[in-house]
């Protein structure tokens, strides 16, 4: 047990040095390993039926790239970022597959961020229809979200994640050593998917992030394991009920349809994924307060905790028309219609349609 004080008062916290479960998905179950210090010996692979898929920014990493050489996998190194991530990626990776005479009991191994991850996965996916995947999740978004569910996919004629598949990976390891030298910008991505995972749930996770947001933010190893820890199963209980996203699952877009949105109007690189995120479930909140569904003490409450941990919720310098443009596009739709997630309280979700004139309001 180990002890810190934040803000003058002391509280006590349980450091693990490894964590693992396991997620059951429809006929596969997923191991998922949380550790502080990186130990890719664990992967247990065969190098001569095995591929690492990483990008330009990882394969600068002296640790990792010596790794990729000693392991004696062959490896493709994709350009790094969301431009990339489209078929010709895909293509790449399965010549390299081919080349390297892998056959349908390979390994594909992802190591890198949310798009490395949802692209290695679909290639695995349709590689030889189906072959193993390994995941190792390089950013804190990747961590908590795009190791996770299964859901893979790239973008095709300029819509997010427009072809893919359900593909769960056999093994996630999630190492916090990546997170040490994570951007800030980034850093702040993958908290919001775990306060979106915190405003789900009930309580004590909402509580964990309140009371111990200095500490998150310093980025201290034992903090970090627990707080991703708690934020995965949250997203494991969706995805094990609701493995094809038909019912439940979809509570996890919370503030993804405003925030996909803000993505594509506000211009390339101007917000992360989870700063919009972020700003999305602060309007979805704004949203439900303003036809009487959401209770105004509470949207308060998680407008104070997003500004506290520095997400810009007041942003409007973006394009109108190419944010109605993204709506349209929204591929969460019910009878022609834009279907919004947004709560009530604290764990009590629900999915509704909007009027565009309400949401031109709260934007």
């Amino acid at each position: 047990m180990n002890t810190a004080i934040v803000n003058g008062a002391a509280f006590c916290y349980t450091y693990k040095s490894m964590d693992k479960f396991t997620i059951n998905l429809e006929t596969t179950e997923s191991l998922i390993v949380i550790d502080k210090e990186i130990a890719l010996g664990r992967l247990e692979i065969n190098p001569s039926n095995a591929l690492i898929v990483t990008d330009k920014t990882l394969s600068g990493n002296a640790a990792l790239a010596s790794y990729i050489k000693s392991s004696g996998c062959p490896s493709v190194v994709l350009p790094s970022g969301e431009a990339y991530k489209n078929l010709e990626s895909i293509k790449k990776i399965a010549e390299a597959a081919l080349r390297s005479g892998l056959d349908r009991q390979a390994v594909f191994i992802g190591i890198g961020g949310g798009v490395i991850c949802d692209m290695c996965a679909f290639a695995a996916s349709v590689y030889m229809r189906g072959c193993r995947l390994v995941l190792l999740p390089t950013s804190l978004l990747s961590m908590v979200d795009a190791s996770i569910g299964g859901k893979t996919g790239v973008d095709f004629l300029e819509k997010k994640n427009l072809i893919g598949s359900f593909y769960p990976a056999d093994k996630v390891f999630i190492y916090i050593d990546f997170l040490k030298t994570l951007p800030e910008s980034e850093y702040r991505s993958g908290l919001a998917e775990i306060i979106k995972h915190a405003l789900l749930t009930g309580p004590e996770l909402l509580g964990f992030l309140e009371d111990n947001k200095e500490l998150i933010m310093r980025r201290k190893a034992g903090i970090l394991e627990e707080l991703i820890s708690k934020s995965l199963r949250v997203k494991a209980e969706y995805i094990e009920t609701d493995f094809r996203e038909q019912g439940i699952r979809a509570h996890l877009n919370f503030g993804h349809t405003f925030g996909h949105a803000l993505e594509a109007a506000a211009g390339l690189g101007r917000f992360t994924h989870g700063e919009a995120v972020a700003w999305g479930m602060e309007r979805s909140l704004r949203a439900g307060v303003k036809i009487g569904l959401t209770d105004r003490n509470y949207a308060e409450r998680v407008r104070a905790l997003l500004l506290g941990y520095g997400y810009n919720l007041d942003f409007e310098d973006f394009d109108r028309k190419l944010f109605f443009e993204a709506i349209a596009a929204d591929k969460k739709k019910k009878n022609g219609q834009i279907q919004f997630i947004l709560q009530r309280n604290i764990g009590e979700t629900f999915s509704k349609a909007l009027d565009l004139e309400l949401v031109k309001e709260v934007i």
